[in-house]
Formats: structure tokens, sequence, C-alpha cells
């Protein structure tokens, strides 16, 4: 009986947990496994009374762009990156700072090129998904409000008994609008699109920054870098013009995103280096295996006769 191997072990388990949460993920996005936090509002409050935007599709950023962008982007650039990072490699035969082939399953041979791509790219898949999730579970616990909920809600202010604006509603049947835009319109804190287009922005970001070593990318990493941070500030942005959400949703939304994003890039795939060189860890093991000398110490007189000096005087 063939005992599978400990990486073969290990690889499964990191794909039941990457189904785990993409199942998650489904759950919190197309069903209503998670019910909806109900929040009241007061009569004629000012801050959801702004005209409804519209769709989603009607958006500066629609849904499609941004998910196309935030899916795609990265995929081509972690591709094209890690391909040139192995040419360069064997090119200059710096083949002490390549990754191994190693042995999966006792049948398959993984090159470092594939293993680092697969190894990047599933870990900024997984980052997506836990975006959403982190998202969802948000919106769905606090049940805020858009900025043009009433627009949607449709108030029957004559029926709630709306005399004055300190009057609060909190009846989940005080609406008469469309059903499914007003369970939408409870949904927005924090931003989603805010979350993954800055989580997809601040994750290559800090690869181009940690992978592209050549020459004369002093001036062109952090123009790269920032434009992409600019373009995901600008979706934010967006978000509060178009009335869809309020400054607290994106900000959340970004803290999110970029929190993930860091976390994975520095605790995950170790700001996306390869294995370290046998040359330092023998460095190190030799280091460590030096034989430490102790010299004792030797008191000079004078300080023998301070401290004699400092006893009688006691």
């Amino acid at each position: 009986m063939r005992v599978p191997s400990p990486l073969s072990s290990m690889l499964y388990f990191q794909m039941v947990i990457m189904a785990g949460t993409v199942m998650l993920a489904y759950y919190f996005e197309y069903t209503d496994t998670f019910a909806v936090n109900v929040q009241g509002f007061f009569c004629y409050e000012g801050a959801y009374r702004k005209p409804y935007p519209g769709p989603e599709d009607s958006s500066a950023v629609p849904p499609v762009l941004l998910y196309s962008l935030t899916a795609g982007v990265p995929v081509l650039v972690i591709i094209v990156g890690e391909t040139a990072v192995f040419c360069l490699q064997l090119a200059t035969k710096d083949f002490e700072n390549q990754e191994k082939t190693i042995l999966t399953g006792d049948c398959c041979y993984i090159n470092p090129l594939v293993r680092r791509t697969i190894r990047f790219l599933g870990i900024y898949a997984f980052g997506l998904f836990a975006t959403d999730i982190f998202v969802n579970a948000g919106q769905v616990v606090t049940g805020n409000l858009a900025p043009h909920f009433l627009a949607l809600c449709k108030p029957n202010y004559t029926a709630l008994g709306c005399k004055q604006y300190t009057q609060f509603i909190s009846s989940a049947h005080a609406c008469t609008g469309n059903p499914d835009l007003i369970m939408k319109a409870r949904k927005t804190f924090p931003s989603k699109e805010a979350a993954l287009s800055v989580y997809a922005a601040m994750y290559l970001a800090m690869y181009i920054t940690s992978t592209v070593k050549a020459r004369g990318t002093r001036l062109a990493k952090p123009v790269l870098c920032l434009g992409l941070m600019c373009l995901a500030f600008l979706t934010g942005i967006n978000r509060v013009a178009e009335y869809r959400n309020h400054w607290s949703d994106v900000i959340a939304g970004f803290v999110i995103g970029i929190s993930i994003a860091v976390f994975l890039v520095v605790c995950v795939v170790n700001n996306f280096r390869g294995r370290q060189p046998e040359h330092e860890h023998s460095h190190m093991d030799n280091l460590a295996q030096m034989p430490v000398i102790s010299i004792p110490r030797v008191e000079s007189p004078l300080e023998k006769n301070h401290i004699t000096a400092f006893a009688e005087v006691t």
C-alpha cells in the first residue's frame, strides 16, 4: 500500500481550503443563507435622500469591467513576470537563486516556472475570495443603508406618521418599493468595489516592486505601481460621486483590501521571494556551529579598593 507523501497531503489540504473559501463566497453572494440586518432610519433623513443613480451596469465602473480587470490583469502580469524572470535566470545561468524542480505525487515533476506561477496566482485568488467574504460579512451584519435608500424604499410617510424629522422608523415593512433593490441598498458597508479594486492593485504593486530587478526601472516601477493604486482609489471615489456608497463605506473597503493584500504578500508568499540560496543556509549554520569562547572577568585592584571602602563606610 502506497503512503501519500507529505507534499501531496498538503496540496490536497490546500485545495480543500480553497474550495471551502469559494463555496462560502458563493453562499454570501448568490444565496439568502445569511439574513441581512434590517436597519431603521429617521423620517426624511438627509444622508439617505440622494437620487437613485440607476443600476450598477450604468455606472462609470460597471461590475463587468471591474471583475474583468481584477481577475485578468493580475493573471497576465504574473504570468509575464514569472516567465521573464525564469528566462533571465536561464540566460544568465543563475541556477543558484532558482527554485528546484520538485516531484509531486510520485509521478509529476513541477517546473519552477509553473510552481511559482501557480503559487502566486493561487494566493491571489484566495485573497480575492477572502476579500469578498469579509465585505459580504460586513454588509450582512451592519445592513448599512445606501445614500439613495429612500429613493428606492419609497416609504409612505403619511401611513408611518412622519410628522417630524426626529421620528425613527424601525419597521421592516416601511418600504413600498422593489424588494430586491431595497435589499441591495441595505448592503453598502463596506464597499465591495473599493475593497476588490484596492486589493488587486496592492497585490500587483507589491509583486512588481519585489520581482522586477532590472536596471533602468527605478522610476518605471513606482510610476506603474502608483498608477494601479490611483485607479483603485478612483474606483472608490466614483462610488461616492455616484451616490452608491458613503465615504465610510469606501474607506472601510480600502482598509480591508489593503490589509488582506499586505498580509498575504508579507506572511504567506514572503514578498514573492524564491528559496533561500544554499550558501546563505550554510553560512548561518556555520555561524551557529562556531565555538563560543568565554573570557574570564579579571577584577582590577582599583575596583577591589573601591568595594572595600564602600563596605567599610556601610
